[in-house]
């Protein structure tokens, strides 16, 4: 259990995280870079990811000996759910996990930001997997739903024999890319024959938890920010003389999402202090799963109610709670489906059962 001090740390590391994000997102919640980005390039400003480098974000989960700031999960959550609420469109978690996942390993190039690496990680669509791609000692295979796949210069590319450095322009890499419903441009990633060292990485599906959690924790802001949007818009769009949020079928249904999304942060964060604490492998599983299928489930309910109470405006591009709507439908799948995080959960209670 964590002491009075260790929990006032963590207070503060997580309020000075905050502080810092609202560098790259506008504590008005204005979204016109997030606008002008989209469908364009790469899918996602280098210069921000530059920025989030000056910042330390990607050395968030990194130890301090190996020259990272050692920060705990809680402060990662705190930090995903102020970029959801922004809808930053760059892969700053993918990042954040290339990184854990390395330690000191990491480039000094891809520390300092003059490199964009990302994680590549998963070995099919729908699947959860992710240790094909080592063969003979060479990469050999496809990692798919790879974020700012076109846009990076390096990816931390994970198998089950461990994690290798692999850079974009590396002899026998091919970067597929795909425009989604948000915008952006995640891709596929083919590897025929590439040389590369791989490096041990024990802890690997303990940082895929992670990052699975905080993502959770993304939409959560997502979610938060967008219901925020349609409480403003219940209290200003009037029927029959009155505002429609004064309908109490309505106020029900606003209810419901608000009880929701503190249900979903209280999990979160709950979840995200157990695995600092150090959760036993079982523990972590059923959290992180427990935690994304909620936060899924809460990003589209929030995006289905968004439009219903916005009308027919709600999905066009140009009102902002439409590109809620479109990056709820875009991420909700991000780290695993809610298909996959049920299968993961009957899985563990099986097992429980079968002992």
């Amino acid at each position: 259990m964590m002491d009075g001090t260790m929990n006032e740390d963590w207070i503060e590391n997580a309020r000075m995280i905050v502080e810092s994000a609202r560098a790259v997102v506008p504590a008005d919640g204005n979204l016109a870079r997030v606008r002008a980005a989209r469908f364009q390039g790469c899918g996602f400003d280098r210069a921000v990811m530059a920025q989030a480098a000056e910042l330390g974000w990607p050395l968030m989960r990194v130890a301090e000996d190996a020259g990272g700031l050692g920060l705990g999960l809680r402060e990662t959550c705190a930090l995903m759910e102020v970029l959801g609420a922004g809808l930053l469109p760059e892969p700053v978690l993918s990042t954040i996990a290339a990184a854990a996942l390395l330690q000191e390993a990491l480039p000094e190039e891809a520390m300092t930001g003059e490199a964009v690496i990302v994680t590549a990680w998963q070995d099919a669509t729908g699947d959860q997997g992710w240790q094909g791609g080592a063969r003979d000692g060479t990469l050999q295979g496809t990692k798919v739903h790879v974020p700012g796949a076109e846009g990076a210069d390096l990816f931390a590319v994970l198998t089950g024999a461990g994690v290798a450095i692999v850079p974009r322009d590396a002899q026998g890499v091919t970067v597929e890319s795909a425009e989604t419903l948000d915008g952006c441009r995640p891709g596929r990633v083919r590897l025929d024959g590439v040389a590369a060292e791989i490096l041990p990485c024990p802890r690997a599906e303990a940082v895929l938890q992670d990052a699975r959690l905080a993502h959770a924790a993304y939409l959560l802001g997502l979610s938060g920010r967008a219901l925020e949007i349609t409480l403003d818009y219940l209290r200003v769009r009037e029927q029959f003389g009155r505002p429609i949020g004064s309908f109490q079928s309505l106020q029900h249904r606003a209810t419901e999402m608000k009880i929701s999304l503190e249900l979903s942060r209280a999990a979160i964060f709950a979840t995200a202090r157990r695995f600092d604490a150090g959760a036993d492998p079982r523990a972590r599983a059923h959290g992180a799963a427990r935690c994304k299928l909620r936060a899924s489930a809460l990003a589209m309910l929030v995006a289905r109610e968004a439009v219903q109470m916005h009308g027919a405006m709600g999905i066009t591009d140009e009102a902002d709670i439409g590109l809620f709507v479109r990056k709820a439908m875009a991420e909700a799948n991000t780290y695993g489906s809610p298909r996959q995080q049920r299968a993961t959960l009957t899985g563990l209670l099986a097992e429980e059962h079968a002992a």
